[in-house]
């Protein structure tokens, strides 16, 4: 609380002035008001005499005496406020004296314009409508301090307007996917994010206590094994847009709560998914930005399809030194991880480490849009093999900007090769139970089904061009 501020507190509970009143309503927002009457000319206005009520938080006060000029700003827009004391009665001059910036105020008045054809509100009443206590950051100029605008995002979204903007960027882009999967026939549905199982996908589970069944709960890795549940169920094309969660660190590109839409096909293979997901990320960059082209890290990336497919195996040949031979021998690639400082566990084996390969010397370098394909059956626990390739599933990630922004693959619906796998999966897992209600749904039957994975977050980087998952996370996990 600042000393001044709470001194005009103060003094406006003197003057019997409610400064945090009950209720006060406005017709219009400030930028529907502004973009209807900002081409009239002043005479037009003067001779109308348009009359209106807004409502806003006093961003600037410029004063000269007695006549003022204030900046409101609502969640639309800004308009500024002419005040000539004499013209006020006794009670909306003494409110009037004590307002300051961050001030919360009602407004009525007619508008005109100013010399310098700004459209303004000619103050006829003023009612104070939350007093604030402390001063707005920095003047009143915007929030630099990058720790201060992720602790106290209130400051960053009020007085930064990059920062506003990326938000409601984002709501818009969720909003769009919501209705691309409307419009395909996708049914929206909420799965548990409370769940007996760690399953879903591999990572390192929150674990909560549930007290009243006497058991560990976890919250939520993805809600695959529930959607599919669904499409065993006869729901056939589904989607959840939510969050997950996995206990893993936090980075540039990790906050251990984060937002994700899933759908799961039947009667779709992953090379549907891949041609959706073009389309998707197609459909989203032309509404969103009008072009197919976005910039991210200084870079130009064209989203336009088809997009580059390649191989694991292909990848790693493409884009590091590594030869044929060195990546097909085992002990070769153990010296080349080890000279690059790639952290190895004494149970690796070849295909995980060509995967650890890939996420260290590759991923980055995957600019523009490709999808990864191939991934080994160890370290893709529910997707299907190839018919022709039992060790390799029909699997795919998909990278741009050098970030995996989804996961997808054909859905193991082979309920005795599922419990195999996921017996092996909990050797290495802290986790010793095993879904056997998933298993049991399987054994009723899974058509043949194609699901993906998209992380919400990392696209609406893309779409915004930040570099860190953080600025587009209203409120990130941060270190103490």
């Amino acid at each position: 609380m600042d000393d001044h501020k709470f001194i005009k507190l103060q003094n406006i509970k003197e003057l019997d002035i409610n400064p945090y009143i009950n209720s006060f309503r406005v017709e219009f927002p400030i930028k529907q008001i502004v973009n209807r009457y900002e081409d009239l000319d002043n005479s037009t206005l003067l001779k109308n005499k348009y009359k209106f009520i807004v409502a806003g938080r006093i961003m600037a006060i410029r004063s000269f005496g007695k006549v003022a000029f204030l900046s409101l700003q609502d969640s639309s827009g800004t308009i500024q406020a002419y005040v000539r004391t004499k013209d006020l009665n006794e009670t909306d001059r003494n409110i009037y004296n004590n307002i300051e910036t961050g001030d919360f105020i009602g407004v009525s008045g007619y508008l005109f314009k100013t010399k310098t054809e700004e459209l303004t509100i000619y103050t006829e009443t003023i009612t104070l409508l939350t007093k604030s206590l402390r001063d707005l950051p920095e003047k009143w100029h915007g929030l630099k301090d990058i720790e201060k605008r992720l602790r106290q995002r209130y400051l960053d979204i009020l007085v930064n307007r990059e920062s506003r903007e990326v938000f409601i960027k984002r709501s818009i882009i969720i909003q769009q996917i919501r209705e691309y999967f409307i419009a395909h026939n996708f049914l929206e549905v909420e799965t548990p994010m409370l769940q007996p199982y760690a399953g879903g996908a591999t990572a390192t589970p929150f674990k909560t206590y549930f007290s009243s069944l006497n058991r560990e709960y976890y919250l939520r890795i993805a809600p695959e094994l529930y959607l599919k549940r669904l499409v065993i169920g006869g729901f056939e094309r589904v989607f959840e847009i939510n969050k997950n969660f996995r206990n893993e660190g936090v980075s540039i590109k990790h906050n251990p709560e984060f937002t994700m839409i899933e759908w799961y096909m039947a009667y779709a293979d992953y090379y549907d998914l891949m041609r959706m997901t073009e389309d998707l990320i197609n459909n989203l960059a032309l509404k969103i930005n009008n072009n197919r082209e976005i910039e991210f890290k200084g870079k130009k990336i064209d989203l336009s399809p088809p997009w580059q497919k390649l191989s694991l195996n292909n990848a790693i040949l493409k884009y590091s030194n590594i030869s044929e031979e060195e990546l097909n021998s085992f002990e070769q690639l153990l010296n080349i991880a080890k000279k690059i400082g790639i952290e190895l566990e004494e149970s690796i084996t070849h295909n995980k480490l060509k995967v650890k390969i890939f996420e260290k010397l590759v991923e980055e370098k995957l600019v523009d849009p490709t999808f990864i394909t191939d991934y080994p059956k160890e370290v893709s626990p529910l997707a299907k093999a190839k018919e022709d390739d039992s060790e390799t599933t029909e699997r795919f990630e998909l990278y741009i900007g050098g970030m995996e922004i989804a996961n997808g693959f054909n859905e193991l619906n082979d309920p005795i090769e599922q419990k195999k796998r996921f017996e092996e999966q909990i050797k290495n897992s802290e986790d010793k139970t095993l879904d056997q209600d998933y298993i049991n749904a399987l054994e009723y039957g899974l058509p043949p089904t194609a699901g993906e994975g998209l992380g919400v977050d990392r696209l609406i980087m893309l779409f915004t061009g930040k570099s860190s998952i953080r600025d587009v996370i209203l409120f990130p996990q941060l270190r103490s």
